[in-house]
């Protein structure tokens, strides 16, 4: 049976990535594909519905974000969201022009026609999140106004007969409080879809492909100690057994102690079938960063080594055919697939020049993590490994502000450990968060028994998030923040100040670099 799948087509929006959770918290499978994609891909693929973002642009610019007005013609029902709705508005024969006053975050919301398919059951008057300059002032043929705003007499439109629809909001953002039931109403009722997507299915489907794809070929995967590269690990474990070869580069780069402990869990007597080999490379990947400080260069010198110590283990273990990763979703996303980088992950693009496997496999790259933790635990995996915090692929070496070396790993790992400690005697919910220590390029000032210090700061990073795509700090107790402060400054060496960090993500991303 072919599953079911909503397509997002992005015109640039800068919350396509949380259209795509909404859409899968409705038990839907969903991707996000860059609007340059063909028409004829579209079709292959049989979606069940579309979707339409937003975008910074007007669509009355020459240049701005198109696409074939064929997309109409499909049969399938499309959702349009602010430039998304704007767009398909002026395609269809309608006019957009230039609002007299801008909507820029909450907004007022009625209700016209209570009957809507899409707007059914939502309260006469609710509330928007608006992001917008342009407003549609004239509707297509055959559409209706649905609801509207103060300042926006076409909030929502619709052509029920054709299945088209189109919100001048974000139903997609918690400001918008009846977004989730217009999302779901969309993917469920209009679309048709039944809501099948499950983990369970997820797995199953996923360890048959597997086999299907590998054969009996031999797969090297490279375990981080994070939880990514672990439900990895024990899905293609299901999947090939002992065809699997996981190999723990131990870089230099990891938390403290965290060497050890991959090791118990999935070295001999762990449990898993697979094979372990735990490699010492902390000297080459120091000697590789030394001088480094540009962050983007860092993590791709700790990719490319990465994936250069995987080929050397793979000549020592003689016939290896793919490498495998535990790429997810954000990583794509965040790399730029179909838009904007904003951050290079080690494991998203391909494979280096030159490399000798035969491709790569990654079985999570669909998955947001908290889908990953929930397949984690499908598979049998312990949820302290499931819950563990979240660690990426370079280490501790995208939380060292500049070039890394020994010791500003050595700070940061015993400042992290302090705040973890701290974190679990608070009885802190961590599970749906990131927390964490890393080091800033700040030297300062201090006094410490009577006499004068010239140290580093340590910054605290805790943020809550449900997706990883968006994330606010987290609003730890002062008593909390106090204890860890005096701890890594009484106990770490080379440390005078401690900075808690408040930015949320947009602006910032959760790691420093």
């Amino acid at each position: 049976m072919e599953q079911e799948q909503i397509l997002i087509l992005d015109f640039g929006g800068q919350y396509k990535q949380l259209i795509a959770r909404r859409i899968r918290e409705c038990s839907v499978y969903c991707e996000i594909l860059p609007h340059t994609t063909p028409i004829e891909a579209l079709i292959e693929r049989h979606p069940k519905g579309i979707v339409l973002t937003g975008g910074p642009d007007s669509v009355n610019e020459p240049d701005s974000p198109t696409y074939t007005a064929n997309l109409f013609r499909l049969g399938v029902p499309i959702l349009g969201i602010c430039y998304g709705a704007q767009w398909m508005a002026k395609t269809l024969g309608g006019a957009v022009e230039k609002a007299d006053v801008s909507e820029y975050g909450h907004a007022n919301l009625w209700i016209d026609a209570a009957d809507s398919a899409l707007l059914r059951g939502v309260p006469a008057q609710t509330s928007c999140w608006m992001s917008h300059t342009d407003r549609i002032t004239e509707i297509p043929d055959g559409f209706c106004i649905t609801a509207h705003t103060e300042h926006c007499p076409v909030a929502a439109m619709e052509d029920a007969k054709r299945r088209l629809y189109g919100v001048q909001f974000h139903p997609e953002v918690v400001h918008t409080p009846d977004g989730a039931t217009m999302l779901h109403h969309f993917v469920r009722e209009i679309c048709g879809c039944e809501g099948s997507w499950r983990m369970s299915a997820f797995a199953q489907t996923q360890i048959d492909a597997l086999r299907n794809q590998i054969g009996g070929s031999r797969v090297l995967l490279g375990l981080s100690g994070g939880v990514d590269s672990a439900v990895a690990a024990a899905l293609l474990s299901k999947a090939i057994g002992k065809q699997l070869v996981c190999v723990f580069v131990d870089h230099g780069l990891l938390r403290k102690d965290e060497g050890d402990e991959v090791e118990a869990v999935f070295g001999q007597g762990g449990g898993f079938e697979l094979r372990f080999v735990r490699v010492q490379a902390q000297e080459r990947f120091y000697q590789a960063l030394r001088g480094v400080t540009d962050p983007e260069r860092k993590r791709k010198i700790i990719g490319e080594q990465f994936v250069r110590v995987f080929e050397e283990e793979a000549r020592k273990l003689g016939a290896i055919d793919y490498l495998a990763q535990g790429t997810i979703y954000p990583d794509v996303i965040e790399s730029g697939v179909g838009g904007a980088v904003i951050k290079s992950h080690h494991n998203v693009g391909g494979l280096p020049k030159n490399v000798s496997f035969r491709g790569i496999i990654e079985p999570l790259r669909p998955l947001f993590k908290d889908e990953v933790r929930a397949v984690g635990l499908e598979l049998g995996l312990p949820a302290s490994m499931v819950y563990r915090q979240p660690f990426p692929g370079p280490g501790i070496g995208v939380r060292i502000v500049g070039e890394i070396t020994p010791e500003k790993v050595r700070i940061v790992q015993e400042a992290d450990a302090i705040f973890r400690e701290e974190l679990t005697r608070a009885s802190i919910d961590v599970s749906k968060g990131q927390f964490f220590a890393a080091l800033t390029n700040l030297q300062s000032v201090g006094v410490m028994g009577d006499a004068r210090t010239y140290a580093s700061a340590v910054v605290l990073r805790a943020v809550m998030t449900d997706d990883f795509m968006t994330a606010r700090a987290a609003r730890l107790p002062y008593e909390l923040l106090d204890t860890t402060m005096n701890r890594i400054i009484n106990e770490v060496r080379g440390v005078n100040r401690v900075f808690y960090d408040l930015t949320s993500k947009p602006p910032a991303t959760i790691e420093l670099e």
